[in-house]
C-alpha cells in the first residue's frame, strides 16, 4: 500500500494548547527570540529535538512498574546491562542520566590540552565536553556531506584520507580516541556506511587509536545500511547493529533517542582499566555504578526500548514519515539536506534566506518565523550554534546554516506533519521579508541554549 500507517495504536493523549500569532509575538519577545526559552505549553508542534520526547510503549510503562529501586545491585540494572550487551557486545556497561553525562566521563578520562578527537561531525554537547577539557574537537565529514542539495546515500561518512592525514599531522600519541557519530546529527541526520565504519576502524587500529561511537541513533543508521548498502538487504537491523558495534572499542549513547525513553544513557567499553576510571567518576558525579543517576524504572524502560527500536516495521514507518515531510516541502521550493535524514528534516537556511548573512543567523530568523506563523518550535544548527570569533576578532561562520525539524518518536500523526507543511509553505511565501538577529547575551559554552537575541534593525 502507498499509505504508511503508524505501527501502533494510541492509548493515551495529551492536549495541545492553541495560540494566536499576536500571542506568539509576545511570547517570542519574552523568550529573547530563543526557542529554548519558550514554555512548552506555548508550543503547538514541538520539533525542537527528538531527544527524550518519545512516546513510550505500554510495555515500557509496565516495565517501569516493575523497577527495582535498590541502591546497589538492582535487578533492573542487570536487565538493562543484558539488553545493552545483547546489541553492542561491549563488556562494561555504565548507566548515566543522559548522553552528555557519558561524554563528560569519557573526556574527563581521555581529554586535556594538546589532545585531539577526530569525528565525522561532533554534535554540540560532545564538542562542548571535549573543549571543556582543553582538547580540540575536529570534524572530518566527507565533502559530499557539506553540500546540502547533493544526493549521496551516506553523507554522514568520515573522510578516511583526511583522517589518516590528520593523524600524521598531529601525531597518534595526541589522539586518545577517534569517533563516529551515527547517524551524523550535525551533518543532517545522515547515515554512515558499514564500509566507512570498517575503514575508520582499520585506520585507527593501524595507529593504535581506540575507536568509539556516538551511538544515539544506531538503529536508524542500521536501517539505512539495510536499505542502501549492497550485501545488507537481507540482514536484520539487529544483525547490522551488532556488526556496527563489533568494530568499535566503546560508545556513548543518549538513550533518549533510539532507546525511546525520556531520560537515560550509558557509557560502554571493552577496556577494564577505562571502566574502573569511569566508575570512579560516575560514583562522584552521577551515582553508584548500578544506577548511575537513574531510577530502576528508567533502567527497565531503556531495556525494553532497546528491544523495540530494532523492529523493522517501526523503522520503516519512522524513516518514511520523515522522508514524507522532506518531499512535500521540497516540492514548493524549500531547500533541504538531501536525501532526508533519519530523525529530522534539515532546512538549508542559507539557501532559503540568502539576503541574511551568516553573522545575522539566517537559521534563527527561520526558527523565529516558524514559531510566529504556526507555533512550531525548531532549532538552528548553524552559526548561532557553531559560529565563533577568532583571535583577531573576526567572525567565523559555521560550515552550513541549517534549521532542524526533529520529529519526536511515536508522538505526532500525519495530520500534524501536514500542518507543519502548510506552515512552511506560508513561511516560504514570506521569506524575502525575514530579517536577521544579533546576540545580546551569550554564555561561554553551548550558547544556543540560553543566549538572548534581538532582531537586527
Amino acid at each position: 500500500m502507498k499509505t504508511i500507517i503508524e505501527p501502533f495504536k494510541i492509548k493515551s493523549v495529551e492536549p495541545i494548547h492553541f495560540t494566536k500569532r499576536a500571542d506568539r509575538e509576545k511570547i517570542l519577545k519574552r523568550a529573547y527570540y530563543n526557542p529554548f526559552l519558550i514554555n512548552a505549553d506555548d508550543v503547538l508542534i514541538d520539533l525542537l529535538t527528538d531527544s527524550g520526547t518519545s512516546a513510550m510503549s505500554s510495555k515500557q510503562w509496565a516495565g517501569m512498574m516493575d523497577g527495582d529501586e535498590a541502591y546497589a545491585g538492582s535487578k533492573s540494572y542487570f536487565r538493562f546491562e543484558n539488553a545493552v550487551k545483547d546489541i553492542t557486545g561491549f563488556k562494561y556497561i555504565i548507566p548515566t542520566h543522559q548522553g552528555r553525562a557519558a561524554e563528560k566521563i569519557l573526556f574527563h578520562i581521555v581529554g586535556g590540552k594538546g589532545k585531539y578527537i577526530p569525528n565525522n561531525s561532533h554534535f554540540d554537547t560532545t564538542r562542548a565536553n571535549i573543549e571543556f577539557t582543553g582538547a580540540e574537537a575536529v570534524d572530518l565529514n566527507i565533502e559530499e556531506g557539506k553540500n546540502p542539495s547533493l544526493v549521496h546515500p551516506f553523507k554522514g561518512n568520515i573522510d578516511i584520507i583526511a583522517l589518516e592525514k590528520f593523524i600524521n599531522q598531529v601525531g597518534a600519541e595526541n589522539i586518545p580516541l577517534g569517533m563516529l557519530t551515527i547517524t551524523n546529527n550535525s551533518g543532517g541526520g545522515q547515515p554512515v556506511s558499514m564500509e566507512n565504519i570498517r575503514e575508520t576502524k582499520r585506520v585507527l587500529k593501524k595507529y593504535n587509536i581506540p575507536f568509539f561511537l556516538d551511538a544515539c541513533r544506531f538503529a536508524e543508521n542500521a536501517y539505512f545500511i539495510k536499505m542502501r548498502e549492497k550485501g545488507y538487504e537481507n540482514k536484520s537491523v539487529k544483525e547490522i547493529a551488532k556488526e556496527i558495534f563489533s568494530y568499535a572499542d566503546g560508545c556513548t549513547m543518549s538513550a533518549k533517542k533510539d532507546a525511546l525513553v525520556n531520560m537515560g544513557g550509558f557509557f560502554a567499553m571493552n577496556d577494564e582499566n577505562m571502566a574502573m576510571k569511569a566508575r570512579n567518576v560516575l560514583i562522584i558525579t552521577e551515582g553508584f555504578m548500578t544506577y548511575g543517576g537513574l531510577a530502576g524504572r528508567d533502567l527497565e524502560a531503556i531495556a525494553q526500548g532497546l528491544e523495540e527500536i530494532v523492529d523493522e516495521n517501526y523503522l520503516h514507518y519512522r524513516i518514511r514519515s520523515v522522508e514524507y515531510l522532506g518531499e512535500k516541502i521540497s516540492k514548493f521550493g524549500i531547500p533541504i539536506i538531501q536525501p532526508p535524514g533519519g530523525h529530522a528534516i534539515y532546512i538549508d537556511a542559507k539557501g532559503l534566506l540568502p539576503h541574511i548573512p551568516p553573522s545575522e543567523f539566517p537559521g534563527q530568523a527561520l526558527v523565529c518565523e516558524l514559531y510566529l506563523e504556526g507555533g512550531i518550535r525548531s532549532v538552528e544548527i548553524g552559526s548561532l550554534m557553531f559560529g565563533k570569533t577568532d583571535e583577531d576578532g573576526k567572525f567565523v561562520p559555521a560550515k552550513m546554516e541549517l534549521v532542524r525539524l526533529a520529529i519526536p518518536r511515536r508522538v505526532y500523526t500525519q495530520s500534524h506533519i501536514d500542518y507543519v507543511i502548510e506552515v512552511l509553505e506560508e513561511v516560504y511565501k514570506n521569506r524575502n521579508n525575514l530579517k536577521g538577529f544579533k546576540i545580546t547575551y551569550e554564555p561561554p559554552f553551548l550558547r544556543h541554549f540560553t543566549c538572548r537575541l534581538e532582531p537586527v534593525s
